[in-house]
């Protein structure tokens, strides 16, 4: 692919200034320059736009392949599927993914082995399984917190509190972003408090455990460190997830688009 097509953080008022995922979608589907195109579903376009976001500048270049897979989602059908998609994967594979990060095994355990999540009728036990969790994380992590030496204590709060602050970040806000456009209802927003705060839990037990500084920036720094391979993980899974949402079959680009952005090799 050519150098010049690289996803920029955020949005750009210009495309001289930059285009993000979505930016560049509108400019394969020869739409106005936005990062709105009329051509792709509201669950992918959110997902989309969550993960260009929050991924680093080299990792957010892994959305590229799918890009041409979103123009013409819009109106389908299938955005009701794609939203419980994400909330499935937030209860089933996101928050037990911190939970086994933090040896929590048998919650970790229960949330993964649940039914698929795909209504609202299924969600009523999934919620429960998940809030039971929820109180498991909270308890798990005032009893690390709770031995902290005084001297220590800044330091591991700092560390604590990065964890929570990571957990979120990326994967599970993608994914709360994809599922809130089809899920917004009083359970679907219980589901993400408890899926949010279980993970934020887990990931700060994560974190305390690996801390070694003895400062506050150093314990956010090896905090971060030490739940990047978890990270990793997720915005892989949260990229399969996208993968799932879309089509198998990329509608055709026009040909002077693909070629002007490097996009016909990906195509072929």
């Amino acid at each position: 692919m050519t150098s010049d097509y690289a996803l920029a953080h955020g949005t750009h008022v210009t495309p001289e200034d930059g285009r993000c995922a979505m930016e560049w979608v509108s400019y394969l589907a020869n739409e106005p320059h936005g990062d709105e195109p009329i051509c792709v579903s509201p669950v992918v376009r959110a997902i989309c736009i969550a993960l260009n976001d929050s991924l680093e500048p080299a990792p957010r270049q892994r959305l590229r392949p799918y890009l041409a897979r979103t123009i013409g989602t819009a109106d389908d059908g299938l955005d009701t599927a794609r939203a419980w998609m994400a909330m499935d994967w937030l209860i089933r594979v996101y928050t037990p993914t911190w939970l086994r990060r933090a040896h929590l095994d048998i919650p970790a355990g229960e949330l993964a082995s649940l039914p698929t999540v795909d209504d609202a009728r299924t969600l009523g036990p999934a919620l429960e399984s998940l809030e039971a969790a929820r109180r498991q994380a909270r308890a798990a992590r005032a009893q690390a917190f709770g031995g902290a030496r005084a001297i220590g204590w800044a330091s591991a709060v700092a560390a604590g509190l990065t964890g929570r602050e990571t957990a979120w970040t990326c994967a599970g806000a993608a994914a709360w972003a994809a599922a809130r456009v089809g899920v917004g209802e009083l359970a679907g927003d219980r589901a993400r408090a408890a899926a949010r705060a279980t993970a934020g839990d887990a990931a700060a037990i994560a974190a305390r455990g690996a801390r070694t500084a003895t400062t506050r920036s150093a314990a956010r720094e090896a905090a971060r460190e030490a739940l990047g391979p978890t990270l990793e993980v997720l915005s892989q899974s949260a990229l399969a997830l996208l993968d799932r949402m879309l089509p198998t079959v990329t509608l055709p680009v026009p040909a002077d688009i693909a070629r002007g952005t490097g996009l016909v090799p990906a195509l072929a």
